[in-house]
C-alpha cells in the first residue's frame, strides 16, 4: 500500500514470453499490492510463464486487441478492490522503477492520472524510438494540445496510473479494441475534468519490445486526429460522440464476458 492506498499493477501481455521475467523481477512488490497479468491470444508461452512467476493470470480465448485487452485489465483491477491501477507493459519498454513514484502521486490525491512521459528528456529518441515515430509524436501531441486545451509533452505514451474514481467514471466500453483506446481514454480523461501529471520515464527500443508497423501507425494516427476532433465538437455542442457520453457504458468490477478467460 502506499498513503493506505491499495496498489494494483496491470500487464496487459501479448507474446511478452522473453521479457516477463524481467518486468515482474523489477516490479517494487514491498509496495504493491496485486500485479495482474491479463494475456490476450498469445501464440508463445506468456501464460506458462506468467504461471510460474505466481502472478494471477487471466487468458484470452481468441485475441481482443489492445483496447479490449486493457478494458479486461481495468475490470480486473477494480474487482481486486484497486484504489489505484499502474499499467505497465510486460515488454520492458518502460521500467517498473517508476511505479512507486507514478502511484503515490495518483494516492496522495495530487492527480487523477499521472503519464510516464518519453519525451520531458531524451528518454524516446536514446531509447532508440524510430525518428518517424518520434516525428509523429510531437507533431499528434501539438494538434491534441490545441483541440484539447492541455498543456502534455506526449498523448501516446502506454505506461499510466488511474485512481479508481477515473475507471469508475469513464464510459471505457464505448472505446474501441484498437491500439486507439489510448487516445480515446485521455480525451475522456480531458473531457470529464479529470486532472493529469506526468513524469519523466526513460524507454527502450529492441526486438522483443512491442511496436505497431508502418501501416497500423498510420491507422492509429488518423484515429487519434478523429478523437481529438470529436472532443472539441462535443466541447462545442455541435456533436456528442458514445465515447463522451455520459450514460456511456462503464466498466462493472467482474471479468468480461466476452473473454472466456481461465483464472488462476
Amino acid at each position: 500500500m502506499l498513503f493506505g492506498q491499495r496498489i494494483v499493477v496491470v500487464l496487459p501481455a501479448y507474446n511478452a514470453e522473453l521479457t516477463l521475467r524481467q518486468t515482474h523481477a523489477e516490479i517494487p512488490r514491498a509496495y504493491i499490492d496485486d500485479v495482474l497479468l491479463v494475456d490476450d491470444g498469445s501464440s508463445d508461452r506468456t501464460v506458462e510463464v506468467a504461471r510460474a512467476l505466481g502472478i494471477p493470470t487471466i487468458v484470452h480465448a481468441t485475441n481482443l486487441g489492445y483496447g479490449g485487452n486493457q478494458k479486461t485489465c481495468y475490470r480486473a483491477a477494480l474487482e481486486h478492490g484497486a484504489d489505484v491501477v499502474v499499467m505497465l507493459h510486460p515488454d520492458y519498454q518502460y521500467t517498473p522503477k517508476l511505479l512507486v513514484a507514478m502511484a503515490s502521486l495518483v494516492a496522495v490525491g495530487q492527480y487523477d492520472v499521472v503519464l510516464g512521459s518519453r519525451v520531458l528528456s531524451d528518454g524516446a529518441l536514446v531509447g532508440g524510438m524510430p525518428k518517424y515515430k518520434y516525428v509523429a509524436n510531437r507533431a499528434l501531441t501539438f494538434v491534441q494540445n490545441v483541440l484539447l486545451g492541455k498543456k502534455l509533452s506526449e498523448y501516446h505514451t502506454g505506461y499510466r496510473a488511474f485512481s479508481r474514481r477515473v475507471l469508475e467514471t469513464l464510459p471505457l466500453l464505448e472505446n474501441s479494441d484498437d491500439f486507439v483506446f489510448d487516445n480515446q481514454m485521455l480525451a475522456q480523461i480531458a473531457y470529464f475534468g479529470f486532472s493529469i501529471g506526468e513524469v519523466s520515464c526513460p524507454a527502450k527500443y529492441f526486438a522483443e519490445a512491442s511496436s505497431i508497423d508502418f501501416r497500423r501507425s498510420t491507422v492509429y494516427g488518423l484515429g487519434v486526429l478523429r478523437t481529438s476532433v470529436q472532443f472539441r465538437l462535443a466541447r462545442w455542442g455541435l456533436g456528442r460522440a458514445r465515447i463522451f457520453a455520459s450514460d456511456g457504458a462503464r466498466l462493472a468490477p467482474r471479468l468480461s464476458a466476452a473473454s472466456t478467460a481461465a483464472r488462476d
